[in-house]
């Protein structure tokens, strides 16, 4: 029985599936990746969370950015893998996923928002630094115009900024323990499109692999971990779910 069809059958007798998804899950969806050679970190210079809280230059730059990707974010449509992860909630055997990506598409897949765990964050809503008011990005990013300056608050004037996970911010305590239960309970965890090389997101598919889970990597680039997997399948994600269909 070759790979795939091993997988199948562990596919078909897992109960309790987690997923763990990066950048190559959306860059079938339009979304530019960070890391690869020409993504975005390579064209930008990241806005580390200090300077964007006290230097209003620094502010305007992220903002732009951010309203330049805006259009592609809006439009970006899910991929099949999206909808894969989708179909195994609708199933009854997804609990939770768990995603290094910030564009929103698994909350446009229609998984509920209290099975996703958003590591760094999401580009669908504006936090309020000072306050902590929370709205849909759409408020503020459809018709920013930055000629006055970078948008505040509406209810207390605070700095507003993408609810992302920021260059020299912690992630939320809350996130990581949600993902690292979700890793001790699962038992099977299918990594997709991810590099498995950012910590300490990369972390949790070998918790649940030395916790007991089955572990599947599908990306198209080795991963540190691959030795460590059960099934490792470095192809296109979209091939690969085609693959599973047959």
């Amino acid at each position: 029985m070759d790979e795939i069809n091993k997988f199948k059958s562990i596919l078909k007798k897992s109960k309790r599936i987690v997923g763990f998804t990066g950048a190559g899950i959306s860059t079938e969806s339009g979304i530019p990746d960070y890391r690869s050679q020409g993504g975005i970190w390579e064209k930008f210079q990241p806005v580390y969370l200090h300077e964007f809280v006290s230097d209003e230059s620094k502010r305007l730059l992220y903002w732009q950015r951010k309203k330049a990707l805006w259009k592609g974010i809006k439009e970006a449509r899910l991929s099949k893998t999206h909808i894969f992860f989708k179909e195994l909630y609708d199933i009854g055997k997804l609990p939770g996923l768990i995603t290094q990506n910030i564009d929103g598409l698994h909350e446009k897949s229609g998984l509920p928002k209290d099975v996703i765990v958003n590591l760094h964050g999401t580009n669908l809503e504006v936090m309020c630094l000072e306050c902590s008011d929370i709205t849909p990005a759409h408020e503020t990013l459809d018709e920013l115009n930055l000629d006055n300056g970078a948008p505040l608050c509406i209810k207390c004037g605070g700095l507003l900024k993408p609810n992302t996970i920021s260059f020299g911010q912690n992630l939320i305590p809350d996130d990581l323990k949600r993902a690292e239960e979700l890793s001790l309970s699962c038992d099977l965890m299918i990594a997709a499109g991810s590099t498995l090389v950012v910590q300490p997101a990369a972390s949790f598919p070998l918790i649940a692999k030395n916790n007991g889970a089955v572990l599947a990597i599908i990306t198209q680039s080795d991963t540190p971990l691959d030795n460590d997997a059960d099934f490792v399948f470095h192809e296109k994600l979209g091939d690969f779910i085609d693959n599973l269909a047959n």
